[in-house]
């Protein structure tokens, strides 16, 4: 054995060596900004750059924004105010807002109604939409919310909406009594109960209307600003997703002529834009009815962009059905299930889960193009700010202010939309990666 290896002596420390602090360049902020903005060359120079745009966008805007006026009658009495001097005319959200979310000819004294209809709405989506916070029951809310909210915003006797909804419930007890037999005789045989009690809710609603349980009715055409853009696209979103489903269950089919109802009303759809469609409910739809028949602006725009949202929606979840592997059909069959347990129970809670992102991305455009409404003489928010508001001599020229207040309040309600499709897919995610 060689003299060095007789002579080495091994050591084994008894104590540990005290902890000391990681590098500053391995810990804290700096840490992360080398990892996220300073990673490379050209990230620092994309960083760099990022900063110096936000700089130049918040030295203009903050002080535009912070010199507002927000006490004035006119746009000339902000200029005078601010003297030359750089700033908003924020006074007319202050002067005009509620013509901004009610329109010009909704009545003052009852702005309660259309805003408890608001508030409402979130007590009646908020067992949909967090099913595992709130106990069913609340389920039944839900059910009744279209009617009383109806009722809260036209206004008129409370019996329409009371026999509307007795036709509903009429519609589901035939539906529950025959399905057993057949689907089709259900399904017909629940329209026809409701359109019978609904043709003899029209005889008897005349006779039924004392003062105490009607409100001031409010015709379609006074509603305006924020609301009617929230009523159109919380109405269309809500009926474009059963419609989207069944037009594309249709559209896989095995029945021919179901089959290409379905396709030639996607294709046919989906290849008009929407505003087209628009200007057909607002003037060709009047020439398709009997002469002296008065047919609802809102509900024709309602039919319209709901249709073109469902052609949409269906080709997502088409998308979703297809992206679904034949065992699960195979699996749904070995289990004895016919078509409607099987999509009930298996395929269409995977397609729906896989279609999520497409949904609210359609969602999320339907609201946007509520919008579109305004070339039809409708005075949504963007149509008051064109309209009434800009054509008025006191605010002839406030477009920064106007057009931005718009853009937030669009900006919040859809960025809400985004946050919980994602907190969904969250919640139903089950592969634990």
């Amino acid at each position: 054995m060689s003299d060095t290896h007789q002579h080495s002596i091994v050591f084994v420390r008894e104590t540990m060596l005290p902890e000391q602090d990681p590098p500053v360049t391995e810990r804290g902020i700096v840490k992360w900004m080398r990892q996220n903005l300073f990673s490379s060359i050209p990230n620092g120079i994309l960083t760099l750059a990022a900063l110096v745009a936000i700089y130049v966008l918040l030295a203009n805007f903050l002080p535009w924004f912070l010199n507002g006026i927000w006490d004035a009658p006119s746009i000339r009495a902000c200029r005078e105010i601010l003297d030359g001097g750089v700033g908003g005319c924020f006074a007319v959200l202050t002067e005009r807002w509620n013509q901004l979310l009610f329109g010009f000819q909704y009545p003052d004294t009852e702005y309660w109604r259309p805003t408890l209809a608001f508030v409402l709405l979130f007590v009646a989506i908020a067992p949909v939409m967090f099913y595992k916070l709130f106990p069913k029951p609340m389920l039944f809310f839900t059910g009744l919310y279209p009617f009383l909210a109806y009722w809260l915003i036209w206004g008129g006797s409370i019996w329409s909406p009371i026999f509307a909804l007795l036709g509903f419930v009429a519609g589901y007890v035939v539906w529950t009594r025959l399905v057993s037999k057949s689907f089709a005789a259900g399904f017909f045989g629940a329209i026809v109960a409701a359109f019978v009690v609904w043709t003899v809710g029209g005889y008897i609603v005349p006779a039924l209307t004392p003062e105490e349980t009607a409100l001031v009715a409010v015709p379609s055409r006074d509603m305006g600003g924020f609301m009617l853009n929230m009523i159109l696209g919380t109405v269309c979103v809500a009926l474009s997703l059963p419609f989207g489903i069944a037009l594309a269950l249709g559209r896989q089919s095995d029945m021919p002529i179901i089959k290409w109802i379905c396709v030639i009303f996607i294709e046919f759809i989906r290849g008009v834009p929407l505003i087209t469609l628009l200007f057909v409910a607002n003037v060709v739809l009047a020439y398709f009815l009997p002469p002296g028949t008065t047919f609802d602006l809102i509900l024709r725009v309602i039919i319209m962009i709901t249709m073109f949202a469902s052609a949409y929606i269906a080709e997502v979840i088409r998308g979703g059905l297809a992206a679904l592997p034949r065992g699960q059909y195979e699996a749904a069959d070995s289990l004895g299930l016919d078509y409607p347990q099987a999509m009930r129970l298996i395929i269409l809670p995977q397609a729906l889960k896989i279609s999520i992102p497409g949904i609210v991305n359609v969602a999320v455009g339907l609201f946007k193009d509520t919008t579109l409404v305004s070339v039809i003489s409708m005075f949504d928010l963007v149509g008051m700010i064109r309209g009434p508001i800009l054509a008025s001599t006191e605010w002839n020229g406030v477009y920064w202010e106007l057009l931005g207040f718009a853009a937030f309040l669009f900006f919040v309600v859809c960025y809400g939309i985004s946050q919980y499709s994602q907190w969904l897919e969250r919640q139903l995610q089950t592969d634990h990666r």
